[in-house]
């Protein structure tokens, strides 16, 4: 696979005090990859290296084989969309992305401003101020201006925050369009962990400026070894001395009371031994459901987890 976004070994360090401990990782064409990490772990900083607005201690963040503030022309194949969406709220939706093409000098503005505006189903309002509309709809006219250029590789940094259920879901929608049938690389920072278990090809979790996570979700959830287990009780009253039984049994690393039962974490795939331990001390099983890690869970146990 062609490698779009190239880090490597970068570190970065403010007032003494590391934010970046040599992370490395690559994205590749095509993909939508997430990128993840609490309040102060190193994402904006990573990212604002990547576009050139900072420099490095020492690594490399390269796009397309080169840093891009070297580079006018490799600039020009990035789009991105940040926390602002880059707009004017006394001038059109039009005008805005009439400013930017001209701006970026396209050639076939008109016509990329009409296809956008259809695209975000913004044509309706075309001609209405844009302080006049919802966050949702100044997302999606944000990432109409990100894309306007054709970009190759787009960076969206928390693209659906502050927005309602269905905002979400048009720009979700929306990024999974741009991946697939405009082929473009996606570089998504976000904290939704629903929506980047939705859309995301490949993740990153960085912690404390180091990379303590990188796989597809489904690799992921394999190579962290926990298999969840849904135990429904035909008497919940039971519940206790369930768990009088499974605390003594080992490869359980934990025990999460429901309304009917309770779910447990074990580091073994087989539910076979806690099943028969239950049935042997006269626990009373209504049904058992083997389910899978989410990625929020991934995060938390990644979160725990010893720098």
């Amino acid at each position: 696979m062609e490698s779009v976004i190239s880090v490597s070994n970068l570190k970065k360090t403010f007032d003494q005090n590391p934010v970046l401990s040599e992370i490395t990782f690559d994205v590749f064409r095509g993909e939508i990859f997430g990128f993840l990490g609490p309040n102060g772990s190193g994402k904006t900083t990573t990212i604002r290296i990547l576009l050139g607005l900072l420099r490095p201690d020492s690594g490399s963040a390269l796009v397309f084989g080169c840093p891009l503030e070297t580079s006018d022309e490799t600039r020009a194949r990035v789009g991105v969309l940040l926390e602002n969406n880059g707009l004017f709220d006394k001038l059109t939706a039009y005008e805005n992305l009439k400013y930017y093409a001209d701006l970026y000098g396209i050639s076939d503005g008109e016509e990329r401003i009409e296809e956008l505006l259809q695209f975000t189903g913004l044509t309706s309002r075309k001609d209405a101020l844009v302080g006049t509309f919802s966050t949702g709809m100044k997302r999606k006219l944000g990432i109409a201006r990100a894309i306007l250029h054709r970009p190759e590789v787009l960076f969206l940094d928390e693209p659906t925050s502050t927005l309602d259920p269905e905002a979400q879901k048009m720009v979700r929608d929306l990024i999974v369009h741009l991946a697939g049938d405009e082929s473009m690389t996606v570089f998504l920072s976000s904290h939704n962990l629903d929506e980047v278990q939705k859309i995301c090809s490949r993740v990153a979790i960085l912690h404390r400026g180091r990379i303590k996570a990188l796989d597809s979700i489904e690799n992921l959830r394999q190579n962290r070894g926990v298999t969840d287990v849904r135990i429904t009780l035909q008497d919940r009253n039971q519940l206790d001395e369930a768990f009088s039984v499974v605390s003594n049994m080992p490869g359980i690393s934990g025990f999460q009371p429901t309304e009917t039962g309770f779910t447990l974490a074990l580091l073994d795939s087989s539910s076979s031994p806690v099943i028969c331990g239950l049935c042997n001390a006269g626990i009373h099983i209504e049904e058992v459901v083997r389910g899978r890690r989410s990625l929020e869970d991934i995060y938390i146990e990644v979160m725990r987890e010893e720098v």
